[in-house]
């Protein structure tokens, strides 16, 4: 059965979460104002989301392992509506704070969950492809959400752009339970226990492989936050870019994602290690030509091929998770979102101490180290990214 439908609705999810996880880059300026603290303070709404999405999300994973895939991915979408709702009427940085949080906890189910999902509704060996459909909902997030939703809020204030997102998560929630076929919990889940799926997942980390693409996505996305979190003041410092000019940049670097997403998933299923290693080079070359202040012609170019290849440098890792760990595809989601949040929490802090300590310049020859620490690790890692493996025995989707 056809059920690219299914696919085109799950992409829209992850449109409206990575939107809501990174307008605050967007936003910082006006957020800041608005309730009187500082930019590195909304920096730091980054960290505190990543640190308790990566604190929940294997337990929470494990918890509702026997609930029904597509109940599951449509109670995420909806609390994520209802986060986004509170924090239209934050009165205070900490109820902002506080409603990023409650979107936290739904935020590493929905992930973890999210290309499992994926790969049950096409043909085995299409899973790769599957997930980049779907991820091409994080691309647009950035060609379209946070530009647009960084205008918005420039425009008509930060509050709106938040209200915007409430309204379109209810809007995919309702699609997710009128469009997701039926995807009841697997046999072998149902047949173990919360607490034993709770060891399973935590022990799933010692597998040698699933252990190099956590590093390697830690490590890697540390790197990219720590620079992107500040590209509002990075990118004013380099090309005295602000306002409309800082919305046209974010647009252009996410379409340079979308972009990077689409060639990507035409190849994520025969040359994963290799397209890997080929985006790293990019991204590290990109990253240097920021480190001086080198004015607006070349802040752009570096900009846009940044944002191409760091876009779809997910498709590839979750990808490969999917692969290394067959048995255990929900499990090992789990862990790699917990890496990736790790990576964000950690990039947004590391990013908020040196801008503190007047090292605004220096994030992105940071990202560009721990960039190339990640390729180091992928070239010594031979096996990790295999083209193929067998697809685990699923039950299949029931429309």
């Amino acid at each position: 059965m056809n059920h690219r439908g299914a696919l085109l609705v799950l992409g829209a999810s992850c449109f409206v979460y990575v939107t809501a996880e990174t307008i605050p880059v967007g936003l910082l300026p006006q957020i800041a104002d608005g309730l009187s603290v500082s930019e590195a303070d909304v920096g730091l709404l980054l960290t505190s989301y990543a640190v308790v999405a990566a604190l929940s999300t294997i337990p929470l994973t494990a918890l509702t392992m026997r609930v029904p895939r597509h109940l599951l991915i449509a109670a995420t979408v909806a609390i994520f509506a209802i986060s986004q709702l509170i924090a239209v009427f934050a009165a205070t940085f900490t109820i902002l704070t506080l409603s990023r949080l409650i979107c936290a906890m739904a935020h590493g189910v929905f992930w973890s969950t999210i290309a499992p999902v994926a790969a049950r509704l096409v043909p085995p060996g299409s899973a790769g492809r599957a997930t980049a459909l779907v991820f091409l909902g994080n691309s647009l997030a950035i060609v379209l959400g946070v530009p647009l939703g960084t205008a918005l809020g420039q425009w008509l204030g930060w509050r709106v752009a938040f209200a915007v997102l409430a309204g379109a998560g209810a809007i995919c929630a309702v699609a997710v339970v009128a469009v997701l076929p039926r995807l009841p919990a697997l046999p072998r889940d149902l047949a173990v226990r919360a607490g034993a799926q709770l060891r399973a997942s935590i022990r799933i980390i010692r597998r040698g492989p699933v252990a190099v693409i956590c590093l390697v996505t830690a490590v890697l996305v540390t790197g990219h936050f720590a620079a992107y979190t500040y590209i509002a003041p990075l990118v004013r410092r380099d090309g005295g870019l602000e306002g409309a000019g800082l919305s046209a940049l974010l647009l252009g670097y996410g379409a340079a994602g979308l972009l990077g997403n689409w060639i990507v998933g035409r190849f994520v299923d025969r040359h994963p290690r290799t397209l890997l290693v080929t985006l790293a080079g990019i991204m590290i070359a990109s990253l240097v030509v920021l480190i001086p202040a080198l004015g607006a012609a070349p802040t752009v170019l570096a900009a846009l091929a940044w944002g191409g290849v760091f876009t779809a440098t997910p498709v590839i890792l979750q990808a490969a998770i999917l692969r290394v760990a067959p048995d255990a595809r929900d499990a090992a989601s789990a862990v790699y979102v917990v890496a990736f949040q790790v990576g964000i929490g950690g990039g947004a802090l590391l990013g908020e101490r040196f801008v503190r300590a007047g090292l605004l310049a220096w994030l992105p020859a940071l990202a560009a180290l721990l960039a190339l620490a990640a390729v180091l690790v992928v070239l010594a890692s031979r096996r990790t990214f295999p083209a193929h493996l067998p697809a685990p025995e699923e039950v299949p989707a029931s429309a």
